[in-house]
């Protein structure tokens, strides 16, 4: 598997729960893109590369073992330190388009379960993405 920098690994997590329902809405594509622009964890990141890195990781889901690649790929990457920023980005996208079909759901619980993030801090992190995209 190639070697990839931490934040490729980030967005690789953001466009494969994207494209979990094979439909990766235009919020979802637009929220990665706002990530990327203001969160500190990208602050040295090219955000120019997104579209190269999301093909990279459409690549690599496409093999037939391609979700358990990514989910190896991302535990190896990414540090422990960062496996709840990585879940939180990845519910914050989910939730972007206010639509969390089940293939989303299963991809959000596999990620909690290889980077073993507790119970609490994924309610926590979902509950607050959710409170975000609210309508009045």
């Amino acid at each position: 598997m190639p070697s990839v920098s931490v934040q490729d690994a980030l967005v690789y997590a953001m466009i494969t729960v994207s494209a979990a329902d094979a439909e990766m809405a235009d919020p979802e594509l637009k929220t990665i893109g706002e990530l990327v622009d203001t969160l500190p964890v990208f602050a040295d990141y090219d955000g120019a590369l997104l579209p190269k890195v999301a093909g990279v990781a459409a690549e690599i889901l496409a093999d037939e073992a391609g979700l358990e690649n990514m989910l190896q790929l991302l535990e190896a990457t990414v540090p422990a330190r960062l496996h709840d920023t990585l879940y939180a980005l990845a519910v914050e996208v989910a939730i972007a388009d206010r639509n969390l079909p089940q293939e989303e759901l299963r991809f959000l619980q596999l990620l909690r379960d290889r980077l073993d993030i507790d119970k609490l801090t994924a309610a926590a992190l979902e509950r607050s993405a959710t409170a975000r995209y609210r309508h009045a």
